[in-house]
């Protein structure tokens, strides 16, 4: 067993707000595991950026089944984390995970039907060590499955306890509309939609975000940094480390001269703010009241608290 022990008080400088119409309380920020706790990264490295996060009153961990590299390893590195440090913790955390990426070969590892969300999830919680997650979300739509069955598994996956609350990701908005209606229709009401949402990526702000409002569910942005476009690692060039060199996500010709202009003028406003830009980029998207929370990634304990601070964590 770890000798980690939390440091106190952690609540009092994490602002958290209400998901939706719902009794929980999420912090403004939350850490994701998209990237940097596959396989291959240091498990002290990760287990120290989860504890220091926990550290700043960071309740909220998301996940997914095919987060990695490889598969599942993101969730083996939270469950491993999980029992050295923050088990004792259960009642004081939210953790998420999803389903709906290709995950195993064959017909039933991926997308939407009953037989995969309930095969993925059970999955997910041997990796993590868990009973249940507080939070299980359809993570993207399928067009072949019917919509009311991917619907009544995330019902009948609350109902017998394996996790809290349903959630939808990358849902349009038509579907959303049909989900948020299912579920209350169902009595598990939608908890939270997430969605991809930054200073460069707002197409969010026409329906998702008001949608989500007026249906009384919660919004959580991924991608907040737009995969670190939205950092000053990019001012002066591409470094030769950076994700966009090495990343299937992001691409060189996305950062064309006007962009790059852009970054620079807002990078500019920050300074004049006196915070730095991945700071001001968080703070932009927490203005918005739909915005529950916003998921961060971190590859080290610097990085996380340059974005905790955004918060004033």
């Amino acid at each position: 067993m770890d000798n980690y022990r939390l440091t106190a008080p952690r609540y009092e400088a994490m602002p958290y707000r209400r998901c939706g119409r719902s009794g929980l309380l999420l912090p403004a920020v939350s850490l994701g595991f998209w990237h940097n706790f596959g396989e291959a990264a240091d498990p002290d490295v990760c287990r120290k950026i989860v504890e220091t996060a926990f550290d700043h009153g960071v309740t909220y961990f998301d996940l997914a089944n095919n987060y990695g590299p490889p598969y599942g390893s993101a969730e083996t590195t939270f469950g491993r984390i999980f029992g050295q440090s923050l088990r004792p913790h259960r009642d004081e955390i939210i953790i998420a995970t999803k389903a709906g990426y290709d995950m195993w070969p064959g017909p039933y590892g991926e997308w939407g039907s009953r037989k995969y969300l309930m095969a993925s999830l059970d999955q997910s919680l041997k990796r993590m060590g868990l009973d249940y997650v507080d939070i299980f979300y359809s993570h993207r739509p399928d067009p072949l499955t019917p919509l009311e069955e991917t619907m009544q598994a995330l019902v009948d996956i609350v109902r017998c306890g394996k996790a809290l609350y349903a959630g939808i990701s990358n849902y349009p908005a038509d579907m959303a509309a049909q989900a948020y209606a299912y579920l209350r229709e169902a009595h598990v009401p939608c908890l939270v939609y997430q969605g991809r949402y930054n200073m460069l990526d707002r197409e969010h702000e026409a329906d998702i975000l008001p949608q989500a409002a007026a249906d009384g569910v919660g919004y959580v942005a991924f991608s907040p940094l737009a995969q670190g476009l939205l950092t000053d690692r990019y001012l002066d060039g591409i470094p030769a480390d950076s994700r966009m060199r090495t990343s299937q996500y992001l691409n060189e010709n996305a950062l064309t001269p006007e962009l790059l202009a852009q970054l620079r003028k807002w990078n500019e406003e920050a300074r004049a703010e006196g915070v730095t830009l991945a700071q001001y980029a968080l703070r932009w998207i927490l203005r918005r009241p739909e915005v529950t929370s916003v998921i961060v990634g971190a590859r080290t304990v610097e990085q996380l608290l340059d974005s905790l601070s955004a918060a004033g964590a």
